[in-house]
């Protein structure tokens, strides 16, 4: 995936102002838009345009692309940015969608910010009365924002202090950043992408109508033991060569607890024992996943050696790069 500067794309700079930014992106639409324009690259300089201006002009995505940095994390297959790099990011209701309006806009986009415009839009406050004048009423606008939790959080609950980053101009026009604090209770049982919802925390209604709710997206963290895929989670499980070949009763510590564990002779790399219930709790509740790794002991000392040697007169026709198929 390709990152996309929207700096460049508008020709402004970094400090620029919101009207900085709103008079580049009106020029340049006077140059590139296809109902004028005779640039033969006129539609993608649209489509590029429209997206740099839908998050620029948004104070809160705005500063959620600047804390990716200036220099953005790639590998081999392009950009990727970190992982849970919006966590704690709070973007309202009437910002969903890129720019509150349609078309198309890059891969970029939407990993960034397209799922969580699609929450906000599915969330946010609806509009009340007719064609009136008279000012009506109207719900608080939701927030949207995600959270990131420990993987035993779901298994147990728990209480967290969560803190909230937005964003607004202020008066010369340039993105001030907000921050707040808030006590989440998280429910035992709680999935990634569930959102968790908190009453009356989005933005103020108006005329005494109700504020807006905050929906809280949960991601887990990533884990050095474990994984969750939905209700289910997965965590390695080392063995001696030994205990793979002959079978053995292991101790396994999972998120639910420490249980014997009764590996089968013969087992492999790669195969996995199904601990029934033993996921994420729920109704019903996931599986965990024992994935078998097979540790080879360090040949670092004459005794070691020499039982590697006895090994090898032990096995004299094995030939581990001989295919399991015989071809």
């Amino acid at each position: 995936m390709e990152f996309k500067d929207y700096y460049k794309a508008l020709g402004v700079a970094k400090t620029a102002s919101a009207d900085e930014i709103k008079k580049a992106y009106r020029k340049l639409v006077r140059k590139y838009h296809p109902d004028v324009s005779k640039e033969a690259d006129a539609s993608e300089r649209m489509t590029e345009l429209n997206e740099a201006n839908a998050v620029l002009s948004d104070p809160e995505k705005r500063a959620a692309y600047d804390s990716l940095g200036t220099q953005p994390r790639r590998d081999s297959g392009g950009f990727r940015p970190p992982p849970n790099w919006d966590a704690g990011f709070e973007f309202s209701g009437a910002n969903a969608g890129p720019g509150g309006g349609a078309g198309e806009y890059s891969d970029f986009f939407e990993e960034l910010f397209g799922r969580a415009a699609r929450a906000q839009h599915g969330t946010r406050g609806q509009r009340t009365g007719g064609f009136d004048s008279t000012p009506q009423p109207q719900r608080g606008e939701d927030h949207h924002a995600k959270i990131e939790l420990d993987i035993l959080d779901a298994y147990h609950g728990s209480e967290r202090t969560i803190t909230l980053r937005g964003a607004h101009l202020d008066d010369s026009g340039h993105v001030a950043h907000d921050e707040r604090s808030l006590q989440v209770k998280i429910p035992k049982g709680v999935r990634e992408g569930q959102l968790i919802r908190l009453v009356g925390q989005g933005s103020p209604g108006s005329g005494g109508a109700a504020a807006g709710n905050l929906f809280l997206e949960v991601r887990f963290a990533p884990h050095a033991r474990w994984r969750a895929e939905g209700r289910d989670v997965y965590q390695a499980l080392p063995l001696a060569p030994w205990e793979a070949a002959l079978g053995a009763s292991v101790e396994v510590k999972t998120p639910a607890g420490t249980v014997e564990v009764t590996v089968p002779a013969h087992s492999r790399a790669g195969r996995k024992l199904r601990l029934k219930g033993r996921g994420i709790p729920s109704t019903p509740p996931g599986d965990l996943y024992l994935e078998l790794t097979i540790e080879q002991p360090s040949a670092d000392s004459d005794s070691a050696r020499t039982a590697y040697a006895a090994l090898s007169k032990a096995f004299p026709t094995f030939n581990p790069r001989q295919s399991r198929t015989g071809d």
